[in-house]
């Protein structure tokens, strides 16, 4: 049985793949296909029907070379599909899911003899090893956001249920502080596989909205510890933004806020938006603000502050003062507010707290967020889940049931098709995830078109969002919260059209 991964060197322009420890070809791309032919077809082709005698031993006998860290290239011999023997300069990364061992071998040919003049060989060696290692970045982060889904729709579900005095409800919120942080490192993943500026033309949109989930997440995970002061402009200017990306770089704020003020008795956090209108070009310390509209968000905490000299380093990757963190949080945070053509500053005093303002350019229209919808999560109507994951599926199961929505499930998009083709079956919103074996969320969101062009459908996946025109739908990013899934149900279900 094929493995469900997603195989991000499908692309590529140089043969890649994937083995599992016995060295059987589970995925070969397009182009190890055009090299190596028919060796490479049928049920379980092994590496063994392209291996060269003169390599020496077999190929299982190559793994335990494979297996170090960063692992060498290896010069190997291997059959083409016009029967001669070809070089090639061979890099493998080594990885494990589901108690499988499997591999990631990609091939670059070499030259008889390169030239001097010829490019350094090492490089594309490099090249081929960064590829790698991004292609597995995204395969760990979709790992990680499926699992964490399930975590964090449960343990919201809960949460929702408990009483405030419920013995269990401390505990669950650790599980839900814990899966939070796990999804935030599952984003890092998810960020730096990806290493191009999105370009597209993002929705307009109002952070108020996106401010305060944040903020209540905090509030609710916290409790009476720390005092909360929020104060959001009622009619904030419209902002062109991603919004997974600026919950983001919201949370990863809020998060050094509260744990400045955690070991205070009188912990203060402020959070306030506001609109900006410069006649003129103005400066707030590292930041160049042009004439125009901005909306900004501030992000002020009561606690120890941060030394001065520390203070010019806080955007450094990997630079951090804090025991067993990473130092990717503000780098992030820098890296998705200057994307965004905005700027984010810090100021600070040792002993006097902390202020973060983050700036983005804003048009002079107002998107007021309506709460209607929100007030009452319950529903009737029909909702068909797909997912090829079956413990996502009962998540959202379980907790859509809950709020008296009728669930259909389906693991493939071939089964969901199935179910809308039955006369008995009226649905009124398919929740799909995008990257599936087989038939993926964007095949079947277009035979959905086809067969049922009114029935609304939310999207969701671990990836970053997909450019609005790719599927013309709403969407969810995963990890979310059992929250956010039925709030999205209910936005989605009451919307005029089927694009959100």
């Amino acid at each position: 049985m094929k493995p469900e991964v997603v195989f991000g060197l499908e692309g590529a322009a140089w043969p890649a793949l994937l083995l599992n420890a016995g060295s059987v070809v589970l995925r070969a791309n397009a182009a190890a296909a055009a090299t190596f032919g028919k060796a490479l077809t049928g049920e379980a082709p092994a590496l063994s029907a392209i291996w060269s005698p003169e390599n020496g031993g077999k190929p299982e006998d190559y793994f335990v070379r494979w297996e170090q860290s960063p692992a060498p290239a290896i010069e190997l011999k291997l059959r083409t599909a016009s029967g001669a023997t070809a070089r090639f300069n061979a890099v493998i990364c080594a990885f494990s899911r589901d108690g499988s061992k499997w591999y990631v071998l990609q091939l670059l040919p070499a030259a008889e003899r390169a030239p001097a003049s010829a490019p350094d060989a090492s490089g594309a060696a490099l090249k081929q090893k960064l590829d790698c290692a991004l292609q597995l970045a995204r395969t760990v982060s979709l790992d990680f956001n499926n699992a964490l889904t399930s975590v964090l729709g449960h343990t919201s579900l809960l949460l929702s249920k408990a009483e405030a005095g419920h013995p269990w409800r401390r505990s669950l919120m650790e599980v839900e502080k814990s899966a939070s942080r796990a999804a935030e490192i599952a984003n890092e993943l998810q960020t730096f596989s990806r290493q191009e500026k999105e370009t597209h033309r993002t929705p307009s949109g109002n952070l108020n909205a996106v401010a305060n989930r944040c903020v209540e997440f905090f509030r609710n995970a916290q409790g009476a510890k720390i005092s909360w002061n929020v104060q959001f402009e009622k009619s904030l200017f419209a902002v062109r933004f991603d919004e997974v990306k600026l919950q983001q770089v919201l949370t990863k704020i809020l998060e050094n806020a509260v744990e400045a003020v955690s070991d205070s008795h009188k912990g203060q956090i402020t959070v306030q938006t506001r609109n900006l209108e410069l006649t003129e070009p103005t400066q707030d310390r590292n930041v160049r603000l042009t004439a125009g509209a901005h909306v900004c968000v501030e992000i002020t905490d009561n606690g120890a502050g941060i030394e001065l000299d520390v203070l010019p380093r806080i955007f450094e990757p990997f630079f951090t003062t804090k025991k067993s963190h990473r130092g990717l949080g503000l780098a992030l945070v820098y890296g998705i507010v200057t994307n965004h053509d905005g700027g984010v500053v810090i100021s600070s005093q040792p002993g006097a707290g902390t202020s973060a303002r983050i700036y983005l350019p804003a048009e002079k229209d107002f998107i007021h967020e309506s709460t209607a919808v929100e007030a009452n999560l319950h529903g009737t109507e029909t909702v068909l889940v797909v997912d090829d994951e079956n413990l996502l599926l009962t998540m959202a199961e379980t907790i859509l049931t809950e709020y008296g929505y009728k669930v259909l499930t389906a693991n493939s998009g071939q089964q969901a098709l199935a179910i809308l083709a039955r006369d008995d079956i009226k649905a009124d919103l398919v929740v799909t995830d995008l990257v599936m074996p087989g038939m993926g969320g964007r095949e079947l969101v277009e035979h959905i078109r086809q067969l049922a062009p009114a029935l609304r459908i939310l999207c969701t996946s671990g990836y970053a969002m997909p450019v609005d025109g790719q599927t013309g739908t709403a969407y969810l990013q995963k990890p979310f919260t059992s929250a956010e899934l039925l709030a999205k149900v209910k936005h989605v279900l009451a919307s005029k059209t089927t694009i959100d």
